[in-house]
Order: C-alpha cells, then structure tokens, then sequence
C-alpha cells in the first residue's frame, strides 16, 4: 500500500518515470500525448535543456535564503522582467502556488484600504463558476458549489454575480456589447446594494479555466467592469494562475483585453511546472498605500521569492521570448480550434468550442439544438479520460461546468513548443475516443435521462 494520501484515497495513481517535450512514459513503457499540460502547467513540456541548466547552476549557488531579511539578484531580475511586461503593474511578490498567491492578493486587496482609512471595506464579490483556491479564503470566492462542497459551513460570506459565458449566458438577439454591459450593470447595482463603502474588491478569472472550459470574456466586458470599479473605488482584481504567462497568447491574459487590473495573480505558467512558484503583481497606487502607511506588507511566510525558483522561472520566461513561443501559441491554438471543429462537427454531443491561444475547451451537451448537458449521472468525463488514455491521450474533462453540478467539458492547454503535427495527432485521438463515446454511451444516456 502507497504511503501517500492521494487525492482519490481508493486509487492509486499510474506511475510515471519519466518525460520528454509534450510526453510523458509510464511505468510500464507507454509514451503518452499530454494534451492538457497536465493541468494547465508544464507550457514547455519536459527534459526543456535551458531550464533544467537554470536550475542545475542556481543550485550551485544558492537554493534558499529568508526574503524577511534579503533579497537575491535572480529574485530581483525575475521581478524586473515580469514588471517590464505587464499590464500596468509596479511590484511583485512571489510565492508558491496558485492558491496562496490568491489568498494574498485578497489580504493585501483589504490591507490597501485598511492603509486608507476604510477598514470597512472588507467584502469581496466573485463570479459564479469562478475558481480561487483550494485555501478557505479563496474558497470563500469561489463561486462553485462543486469545489467548496463539504467547506460551505467555515466559509465567509461573499457575493456572487453572473459569469461572462456566452454560450449559456447571452441571450437571443443580444450582441457581444449588449451582454457585457448587461454584466456590468449587475455589478454596478450589486455594488450599490452592498454599499460602496463596504466594497474591497471584485475578483474574476481572466478566462474561466477548469471550472467552465477555457470561458474567454466577450469584447468589451473587461473594460466596463473596469469602469464600474473605478467608479466605487473597488479593485479589480484579476486571477491569471490558469490563463496567465502566455497561455492565451498573450504573456498576461487581460492585456489582450486592454486593461490594467488593481492586481494581477499567476502561478502555475510562471516556472512551467518545472518547480512550484507564484506572483501577485500590484499596481503603483496599492503600493503606496502600504508604503506611506504601516510600510509593512501583512504577509510572512517561508518560500517568498524562493532564490531556485525564481532563477527556474526566469529561464522560462526568457526561453519563451526568445523563442518567440506566444508566436507558437497564437499559431497552434487557432489550429486546434479549428481543427477541433472541423474533426468534430457532426458529433452530437458537441456543443461548443472555445478559448484563446493554447487554452481550448469543448463543451459537451446531450442536444445541440437545445444546449441541454448530458446527465450528470452518465459521468461522461470519466468515460472520455479512459477512453482517450486507451488511445495514449492524456486529456483533462470536468463536470460542472453549469453551475457546479451540470454539465461537463474537455480542457485541451498542450505545451506551447507543440507543432502542427502533435496538435494534429492530439486532435484525431481526441475524435477516435469521442467515437467511442458515442458508440459505448448511447445506451446508456438513454437509460439515464
């Protein structure tokens, strides 16, 4: 029996000895396609030799030192790099993962105001179908029932407003512009009916990723929920763990989008998997708020702008520059899109295909005409992931996608030094199990409706 506790506690994982680009190879020889990045992470695959001579030579140097007390030239160059390139950010904090880089963009969200003289300020609102964090505070925005479950009891209130889903959410006869102005006004009014002055924060995925499928906002919904905060003094505070460091094609997902959030959360992009680190990016004016108050930013904790990880983390970035990759990305996400279309059209269960750059989802319905989900009962995700690892296709579907219990979809993010022929090769595996799908389930969604 494994000693560890895996997340499954009756199954044990496949065991998995080694990786090489986009693969991975199995304990027992098998040399799997990894379409999803594992989940949405390893953006230059494996064995990247840049990287791993980054992590050999900084590890001849130095692998830790207390950020309470000093500071290192790697941690300092990483900060400067991603300063450079962001959109409209002044500083940056590093940390260890997606989850706690959240937890902190919320604290130092509240701190800001604190610093002003408004510590009644200490709401947040969050999106339904949004994803924070695994930590109770990012659960406590999280607007799924599906990842708080158990949790709710210990959970802090917070308030929730539509998400920008254009599928499920645009109604007929209304364009782009018209939807995300509608959203806009929901939250200006929600934001009135709370009480401005209580307001610290509203807090979204740039683009929805595993809660929903790669759920881009439409034209125009960024920018007017821009506005809205603006005028409440609330900031924008924008959760690129997922979608950030070039997964959209672009190096911050909102920038494709024209706007500047208050703060910016990545993680899992940031290194490509190749060690754990995560950054919150802050705007000029958060900073000074802290600076010409207390002067103390109210966080501590051990692996802040840990010295291998940020020397890691550099290498990345700077490889994905100079191989000009978001290139790559832009170029094989349309490919995979429309590819995906084209492969699956006549498919009855398909009922949309979405996303930005190498950030793509399926979603599946039982009735295109109608967009009804497939019963949940069927629990048609497991039957794709199996279906598709027989056919050496790692892949990466949810249920959920409605609203946490409906619903389901298939989250493709493959590694952006993927060629045309692995994003061709992903895609006709892909379509091979959603044969067997269709053949295999047919009778069984019948039985199930």
């Amino acid at each position: 029996m494994s000693r560890l506790l895996y997340k499954n506690v009756n199954a044990t994982p496949t065991t998995i000895v080694g990786g090489e680009g986009i693969y991975l190879r199995t304990a027992d020889g098998r040399m799997l396609i990894d379409s999803a990045s594992g989940v949405v992470v390893s953006s230059l695959g494996h064995r990247h030799p840049r990287v791993v001579e980054a992590i050999k030579a900084q590890a001849d140097v130095l692998c830790y030192a207390h950020a309470g007390t000093f500071t290192t030239d790697v941690a300092e160059e990483l900060g400067e790099f991603l300063v450079e390139r962001s959109p409209g950010q002044d500083c940056v904090y590093f940390l260890s993962g997606g989850s706690e880089i959240m937890e902190l963009a919320l604290k130092t969200a509240y701190q800001y105001h604190v610093e002003r003289g408004h510590p009644e300020r200490s709401r947040f609102i969050s999106r339904r179908q949004n994803y924070h964090g695994s930590t109770l505070g990012t659960l406590a925005v999280t607007g799924n029932p599906q990842r708080r479950s158990v949790f709710e009891p210990i959970l802090s209130a917070s308030t929730f407003v539509s998400p920008c889903y254009a599928y499920r959410g645009m109604e007929q006869g209304e364009d782009e512009r018209a939807y995300g102005e509608r959203l806009a006004r929901e939250l200006d009014e929600t934001i009135l009916a709370m009480g401005p002055e209580t307001v610290a924060g509203f807090v979204a995925e740039t683009v929805v990723g595993s809660t929903s499928g790669a759920v881009p906002p439409v034209d125009g919904y960024l920018r007017a929920i821009r506005e809205v905060c603006d005028r409440h003094g609330v900031l924008l505070i924008l959760d690129e763990v997922m979608a950030g460091m070039g997964r959209t094609g672009h190096l911050f997902a909102c920038m494709e989008d024209g706007v500047e959030p208050d703060i910016v959360a990545v993680g899992k992009g940031v290194a490509a998997g190749y060690v754990p680190i995560s950054a919150m990016l802050v705007r000029r004016h958060v900073r000074d708020a802290i600076a010409s108050g207390s002067g103390v930013l109210r966080n501590g904790q051990t692996f802040v702008n840990h010295p291998l990880a940020c020397a890691t983390a550099l290498a990345v970035q700077r490889t994905i520059e100079d191989d000009r990759l978001l290139d790559n990305v832009r170029a094989r996400g349309e490919q995979l899109r429309a590819r995906l279309r084209e492969e699956l059209a006549d498919h009855p269960y398909v009922g949309d295909v979405r996303g930005r750059g190498l950030f793509v989802g399926v979603e599946l319905v039982a009735d295109r005409a109608t967009k009804e989900p497939l019963p949940p009962a069927a629990d048609v995700p497991s039957s794709i992931r199996a279906l598709a690892l027989e056919q050496g296709l790692i892949t990466y579907p949810m249920s959920g996608t409605i609203d946490g219990v409906n619903g389901c979809h298939v989250l493709f993010g493959p590694p952006f030094i993927c060629t045309e022929d692995e994003i061709e090769r992903i895609v006709t595996t892909f379509s091979t199990a959603m044969g067997a799908l269709l053949s295999n389930h047919q009778r069984d969604l019948a039985l199930v409706r």
